[in-house]
C-alpha cells in the first residue's frame, strides 16, 4: 500500500498546472466578453416630440408660413483672361535709373502767334477762292459776250450783204476793199459808201481806227516807234464798264505784220487807251483798235 501513495503524490504538480491553466483561460474569456460589451455602440433611439414653428417675430397672424427668403447664389467670377494672366505673368516693369521726361512749357506768344498764322493762311485761300470764282464769271460773261457780238456781227454782215447786193444788183462783185484776199473788209456798223474800212483798212490821217461797239473813244495814244518799218497791226481790246483796256493781244485777222517791235508798242499804245464809262455796258467787252505804221 505504500509504494501506491507514493505515485499519487508524484502526480500532483500536473494537475496543479492543470488548474491554474483552466482559472487562467476562464479569466481570459470573461475578460475578452467584458471588452466586447463594454465598447459596443448603441445607437440612440429616435425621441418624439412638440413641433414648435420658428418665426422670426413675436407677433402674427394667418394660416400660411411666409416662403422663406430667396437665397442668391455667389457669382462665380469669370475665368481670367489670357492678356491678364500673361500680364500677371510679366515681371512690373520699374524705372530705377531713368529720369521722367520734363514737361515743356507752352509759350502763350508762341501758340498765339501760330493761331495768327492759321487765321491769316485761311483768309488768304478764302481771297483766292474768291479771286478765282470772280475771273471764272467774268469768263463766262466773255465768252457770253463774244457769242452775242458774233451773232449781231452774221445780222449785220447778212444785212449789209443784202444792202450791197441790192446796189451792185446785175453785177458779180462779192468782195470789197484794200487789204487784198477775198472778203468784204470793214466794220460791222459802218458805212457801205464809205472808203475807210476800219480795222485792217484806212486809218485816216490820224494812224489809227478803232471799233467797240456802242462805245465812243476818250483817249488812244499813238505807239512810239523809231523804225523804218510799216504796216498795220490789228490789236484786240478787253474794255471794262469804266472805259479802262484791261488786255491787249497785237497781231489779230487784218493786221499786215507781225514784226515783234510793232506788236510790242502796238500793245503798249492800246493798253493806254481809254473809252466813255458805261454803266449798263457788259462786265467785259471787247474791240479792236488799228494802227497803221508808216515809213518816216
Amino acid at each position: 500500500m505504500q509504494p501506491h501513495q507514493n505515485n499519487d503524490i508524484r502526480k500532483f504538480p500536473s494537475e496543479k498546472i492543470k488548474g491554474i491553466a483552466g482559472t487562467a483561460a476562464i479569466h481570459l474569456i470573461l475578460f475578452a466578453l467584458l471588452v466586447l460589451v463594454s465598447f459596443s455602440v448603441e445607437q440612440p433611439k429616435s425621441e418624439e416630440g412638440i413641433l414648435v414653428n420658428f418665426g422670426t417675430d413675436e407677433t402674427g397672424f394667418g394660416m400660411i408660413e411666409p416662403s422663406p427668403p430667396a437665397v442668391q447664389e455667389a457669382s462665380t467670377a469669370p475665368p481670367p483672361s489670357a492678356a491678364a494672366v500673361k500680364a500677371a505673368e510679366d515681371p512690373l516693369l520699374t524705372q530705377n535709373t531713368e529720369e521722367a521726361p520734363e514737361v515743356k512749357k507752352v509759350d502763350p506768344d508762341a501758340e498765339r502767334k501760330k493761331l495768327e498764322k492759321k487765321e491769316a493762311d485761311q483768309k488768304l485761300r478764302d481771297q483766292r477762292e474768291a479771286e478765282r470764282i470772280v475771273k471764272a464769271q467774268a469768263e463766262i460773261e466773255r465768252k457770253r459776250i463774244a457769242a452775242e457780238e458774233q451773232r449781231q456781227s452774221d445780222i449785220i454782215n447778212r444785212t449789209k450783204n443784202a444792202l450791197a447786193n441790192s446796189k451792185n444788183a446785175g453785177t458779180n462783185s462779192t468782195s470789197e476793199g484794200i487789204a487784198g484776199g477775198t472778203g468784204n473788209q470793214g466794220v460791222p456798223n459802218g458805212s457801205i459808201n464809205s472808203k475807210n474800212y476800219g480795222p485792217g483798212g484806212g486809218t485816216g490821217d490820224k494812224g489809227y481806227s478803232y471799233y467797240l461797239e456802242g462805245r465812243k473813244v476818250q483817249s488812244i495814244p499813238l505807239p512810239k516807234y523809231e523804225l523804218q518799218q510799216d504796216g498795220i497791226v490789228v490789236v484786240e481790246v478787253i474794255v471794262d464798264r469804266s472805259g479802262k483796256v484791261i488786255n491787249a493781244t497785237p497781231g489779230k485777222s487784218g493786221s499786215t505784220t507781225l514784226d515783234e517791235n510793232l506788236l510790242k508798242v502796238a500793245k503798249e499804245a492800246a493798253l493806254k487807251a481809254t473809252f466813255e464809262v458805261k454803266q449798263d455796258a457788259p462786265e467785259v467787252q471787247k474791240g479792236t483798235i488799228t494802227y497803221n505804221f508808216k515809213l518816216k
